[in-house]
C-alpha cells in the first residue's frame, strides 16, 4: 500500500504483523504439529555447527531422501573442516555426485578454508561474521544460529516463506523483494522465547509436508480455521 506524507511524496506503508494473540496460536499449533509429526533427521542431533552447514547447503534446491545417505558419506569422509579444507578439490566435487550444482561443493570447502585460516576450523555464531563467508546468506546463518548455537534467530527458505505468506498475508506477490523482507519481518515477529530449535524445524517440516506448493493438505492443517488462503484454490499462492 501507498500512502502520502504531509510533502505529498509517496511513501511505502509498513505492513501489518500477526498480533500476540495469533502469534501465540500459531506457534501453539505448529509445535503440536511438530512433536507429533516431525521428521528424524540425522542433522537434527548434532549441535556441532559444521555437521550443521553441511545438511543445510545440501538441502539447497535437493530433496531430503537425496541428502540423506550424502550426507553421512561426506562426514565420513571429511569429518571436520581441516580435513574438508585440505582435500583435493577434484576429489570433493566427486564425493559430491549426484547431487549437482556442483557450486556448491566448492562453497562448501570454501567456506572450510576460511574457517581453518581465521577461526580454528570452527564457524562463529554471530550472524555479522557468519555472513562474511562466501556461500553463506541469511538463511543459511540463521538456520546455523538456531540449529547449532540454539540461538534466537529466524529463518526463511522456500518452504518457510510459504507458510508465512498463505497463513499471514495471502495478498500481493511472495516473490516481490518487499514481500519477502516482510516475510523475514513476520518469521522474527513470530518466532518464540523459547524453543526455537522446534519452532524453526517445524516451520521447515511444516512446508516441506502439509503446506507444499501443490495440493497443500488443507482439510488436515491445523492452522486451516485461521489462514488466511483458506480454501486453497489450484492456481493460487
Amino acid at each position: 500500500m501507498v500512502v502520502r506524507n504531509k510533502s505529498g511524496k509517496k511513501k511505502a506503508r509498513a505492513l501489518p504483523v500477526p498480533p500476540p494473540p495469533e502469534r501465540r496460536r500459531f506457534r501453539t499449533r505448529l509445535l503440536t504439529w511438530y512433536r507429533r509429526y516431525g521428521r528424524d533427521l540425522p542433522w537434527r542431533k548434532t549441535d556441532d555447527p559444521y555437521h550443521i552447514l553441511v545438511s543445510e547447503i545440501m538441502l539447497q534446491q535437493t530433496q531430503v531422501d537425496r541428502v540423506l545417505p550424502k550426507y553421512h558419506e561426506w562426514l565420513g569422509k571429511y569429518p571436520s573442516m581441516e580435513v574438508l579444507a585440505a582435500a583435493p578439490e577434484k576429489d570433493v566435487t566427486k564425493t559430491w555426485y549426484p547431487l549437482g550444482y556442483n557450486i556448491r561443493p566448492k562453497r562448501l570447502q570454501s567456506i572450510a578454508r576460511e574457517s581453518v585460516e581465521k577461526y580454528g576450523g570452527q564457524l562463529p555464531s554471530d550472524e555479522e561474521t557468519l555472513l562474511s563467508f562466501k556461500g553463506i546468506g541469511a538463511y543459511t546463518a540463521g538456520a546455523i544460529r538456531s540449529f547449532a548455537f540454539r540461538e534466537r534467530a529466524a529463518i526463511l527458505d522456500t518452504n518457510v516463506a510459504r507458510v508465512l505468506f498463505r497463513i499471514f498475508v495471502a495478498k500481493g506477490d511472495p516473490k516481490s523483494h518487499a514481500m519477502k523482507q516482510h516475510l523475514w519481518t513476520i518469521s522474527e515477529t513470530v518466532m518464540p522465547m523459547r524453543h526455537v530449535f522446534d519452532f524453526n524445524q517445524a516451520l521447515m517440516d511444516f512446508g516441506a509436508m502439509l503446506c507444499v506448493a501443490r495440493n497443500p493438505k488443507c482439510p488436515v492443517c491445523p492452522m486451516a480455521k485461521n489462514c488466511r488462503s483458506y480454501p486453497f484454490t489450484p492456481g493460487g499462492k
